[in-house]
Order: structure tokens, then sequence, then C-alpha cells
């Protein structure tokens, strides 16, 4: 009789943070941005990571990446890793290696991450000189075939152009040539369509996917924009006050979001096939990472919390295979039916 043959083991992930936090120092004291962050990319996946604004993402993406400023601080037992390799513990020069090449970043605004003084071919053809010890013509000739890759009609005489002289669609697709010109195995797009218009959102999102496709890179997409976790992502995190509230597959997450929070964002985006009215939005805002509530984080803006939400910060808990959030509905899964049913009999009692 035959064996059978083992089950193939899962493929190591491509990156693995654990445990990430990050504090800075401000007037009003220590601000926790990150705090206790974990995740996990695999090759060629693209993963989405959502929040509001000032919940850690944009913070997260560049402690990834070791650039968080002189007054931030990454805790000690944070990890990040790299096909294995711990990126926190590798010296500077290394470090440099790492970015760019191995792992790249294109960022919120192109207009300020641009070097305004330098043409865009320059600043391609810098990355390639940087981490591939090329001539400069053939660095040249590599930062025009990419910049005319990513969509920048003729692209030769355009690299001869500085960033004031392009429009804000173009200095974005300039942006990605740069994190691209490398081939980069991992791209973070730390809010990458934020400030253009909706149909230039579309073309950049298509021109990210495509070139996923053709370089075989994982993406971490940051944004707060639903529709495009939506409509490009395979998983999804949802991070508020500093740390992850929520991962899931994205399809399950749009259909059965486990968390209050993820369910107010949901709940706030406009349909087209809705009844049009006020849009649903949820109550308060993001408290300041110098002071984070006790227990539960979201719990001053939730309409499930009691007493247990205040006083216990809930671990992340399973909803389904593959499927968690830091709620303690999940653990008390009778209380949200039962505030629900003495809800309706209130109503029905008002209007009797």
């Amino acid at each position: 009789m035959t064996a059978p043959t083992p089950a193939a083991a899962p493929a190591a992930p491509l990156l693995e943070v654990k445990d990430l936090s990050v504090t800075y120092r401000t007037a009003a004291g220590p601000a926790r941005a990150v705090d206790g962050i974990a995740l996990v990319i695999h090759a060629g996946e693209t993963v989405g990571l959502v929040g509001e604004s000032g919940c850690g993402k944009s913070v997260t993406s560049l402690a990834l990446l070791r650039l968080v400023d002189p007054d931030g601080h990454v805790a000690l037992g944070s990890s990040v890793r790299l096909e294995g390799r711990e990126l926190l513990a590798l010296p500077g020069k290394e470090m440099r290696q790492v970015r760019g090449n191995h792992v790249a970043i294109v960022f919120q605004e192109p207009a300020t991450a641009l070097n305004p003084v330098l043409t865009i071919g320059d600043q391609v053809a810098e990355v390639v000189r940087t981490h591939h010890k090329v001539a400069a013509a053939e660095a040249w000739r590599r930062a025009v075939e990419m910049l005319e890759l990513v969509g920048i009609p003729d692209a030769a005489p355009a690299a001869h152009h500085y960033p004031h002289q392009l429009s804000g669609g173009m200095r974005q697709r300039a942006l990605i040539a740069m994190a691209l010109v490398c081939h980069p195995k991992l791209l973070i797009a730390d809010e990458p369509t934020t400030a253009l218009d909706v149909t230039i959102q579309a073309e950049i999102l298509e021109l990210l996917t495509d070139l996923q496709r053709r370089f075989g890179m994982a993406v971490l997409l940051i944004t707060h924009n639903l529709g495009i976790v939506a409509e490009t992502t395979q998983r999804t995190y949802v991070m508020y006050a500093g740390e992850i509230v929520e991962e899931a597959p994205t399809p399950a997450l749009f259909a059965a979001p486990a968390h209050p929070y993820t369910e107010g964002l949901l709940a706030a985006v406009p349909r087209l096939d809705a009844p049009q009215g006020r849009l649903t939005a949820i109550p308060g805002q993001v408290p300041p990472a110098t002071a984070w509530p006790a227990g539960c984080r979201f719990h001053p803006r939730c309409a499930w919390a009691w007493e247990r939400c205040a006083a216990e910060h809930p671990p992340l808990l399973e909803a389904a295979p593959g499927h968690t959030a830091r709620c303690w509905l999940l653990a008390e899964p009778g209380r949200r039916a039962a505030t629900s049913t003495a809800e309706a009999g209130g109503s029905r009692g008002a209007g009797a």
C-alpha cells in the first residue's frame, strides 16, 4: 500500500510583526501611538490596514522600516521579521539595504515626498545606484524604463522634469516608480490615493494591482477608504487607538464584522442602494494616545458597552476560523441578543 503523501507545510510568512509598540515623548506625557501590534503578510498577497485618522496606521508603517523620528521609541520586545530576519536588530547599513530594495514605501503626499530640486529621473535613478551599484547611464535607463512602466507619457523627456512640473497623479506615479524600480518583495502603500480625485484614484489602484502581478510582490495597503479595501485586499486588519481590534479575510469582515467599531465604520459608508438621509456616524472621537481609556479602548463610544468593557482590556477573541476581534461580546454572545430584545421591547412599550 502506498504511504499517504505528507501535507505540505504552510509557507512561512514574508513579514511577521509581533508586539510592535511605539511611544513618543510629548508635552502631555508619553504617547503610545502603536501598542502591541501583530500582523502577518504572505508573499504575493494584499493586506489592508484600516482605521480613523490618528489610530496609528502611518506610525506602524514607519516603524516597520525603522523610520520613526527621534522623538519616538520602539519598545524592547517588538519584533519585525522579513523572511525570518529581524529588521529591528540589523545594523544601520544593512537596514538601508533593506529599504527600497526588499521593502519599499509609497507615502501619502507625493508633493512632499519628492525632492523639489531634483528631476524625477534623478530621484528614481538614485534608488537604482544605491542598491544595484550600476553605472549612471544604466541607472538612468532603468529609471526611464520604470517611469514608462508606471504610465508616465513620454517617459524619456518627462524624466528631466521637476516634481512641480507634474500633475498630482503623475507625481504619484513617479513616487511609485521610485518605490518599485528595485522590484521589492513588499510594498507599503500609505494612503496612496488620498490627495487624488476619484478618477485618478482608480487609475493608481489599477496600476498598483498590475505591478503587483508583474513583480509578484506583497502589498500592505494602509487606508481609511473601505471601498478600496473591499476591491483590492485578501485580508484586513482594523486598527483603533493604537491596537488591532479586528482581523479577518476581507469578504468575511464585510459580511459579518465582529467588532462594534468595524460595524460603525461600515455603517458610515454611503450606499447608492439605500434611502438617502443623514450619514451614520460613530459618536465621540479617537482618544488621545497619552490617555487611552481603561478596559476596552472603544467602550466610551460603543452602544454595547457594559461594566466589564470599562474594567478589563479584551484580548483578540475568535469570532470564526481566521477571524478575531478584541471585544467582550464574543465571550458573552448572549448579551448582544438580550440587549437587542430589551431595546425592541422598550420601543414597543413607548409606542403603545
